[in-house]
């Protein structure tokens, strides 16, 4: 079994409704899935960081540039699945998970989760926030937002806004970003969970953690995501991408 104290793993399939090829797509030069690689190895506290993937063109791809990468199953429902299938197989501490659709994930959030959360007594599952401030995005069921109390424990994610601010307030609503930290051990127990009502209602997968009673840790961040979903965003992070004169 190979080992690393802290594990990445970017799930990544070929299907996809909106982007079929989507981790294949070239951005600025080269594929999406280059970027979130190149972008997770410059984080200095993974040790190993691996494409999880079902797809034999995206396995490919991945060896071609340097990268690591296993084939897994093709029927996990999720990628949180599909990354428990890869921690299964690697002695580790720590498993992140950094989304395929991410080329501008910033390496410093990487390394100041895992520093955090491993100084958790306890800590099973963690993620990031970062506050809205327009109107448009809070109103906007895409944008998932999450309600934490002061210690950092996330108290519910949601599509709606959350808090709904019936008095004024100056209180932040925050976006959750989809970025997650999670021991090894709670990783492997979670996919045996059946799928909780609230994750149902909202097509939020962390929902069923919260419903089983397992804290989620919050660090804040300023970092927004710029995440890949469509033909659209990967040109307009292209132009964040290309090298300027």
């Amino acid at each position: 079994m190979t080992a690393a104290n802290v594990l990445g793993v970017i799930p990544a399939r070929y299907g996809s409704t909106r982007f079929p090829g989507k981790p294949l797509h070239i951005i600025a030069g080269k594929p999406l899935i280059q970027w979130v690689c190149e972008r997770a190895a410059a984080a200095k506290l993974l040790d190993l960081v691996v494409v999880a993937t079902d797809d034999e063109r995206i396995f490919q791809a991945v060896l071609s540039f340097g990268g690591r990468a296993l084939m897994t199953r093709p029927d996990h429902p999720t990628g949180t699945d599909r990354i428990a299938e890869v921690a299964a197989g690697i002695d580790c501490r720590l498993v992140v998970n950094i989304q395929g659709d991410e080329p501008l994930i910033e390496p410093a959030l990487i390394d100041r989760a895992v520093s955090h959360f491993s100084s958790l007594p306890g800590f099973r599952f963690g993620s990031a926030m970062t506050p809205l401030s327009s109107e448009d995005d809070i109103n906007n069921p895409n944008i998932v937002k999450v309600a934490a109390a002061s210690d950092g424990r996330a108290l519910y994610f949601s599509r709606s806004p959350i808090p709904y601010r019936r008095a004024k307030t100056s209180l932040p609503v925050y976006q959750h970003i989809g970025f997650y930290v999670y021991s090894r051990e709670f990783l492997l127990a979670f996919p045996k969970m059946p799928p909780s009502p609230l994750e149902q209602a909202e097509c939020l997968e962390q929902l069923r953690a919260l419903e089983n009673g397992i804290r989620i840790d919050m660090i804040e961040t300023d970092y927004r995501g710029a995440g890949v979903d469509t033909p659209e965003d990967a040109a307009r992070v292209g132009k964040i991408l290309l090298p300027r004169d």
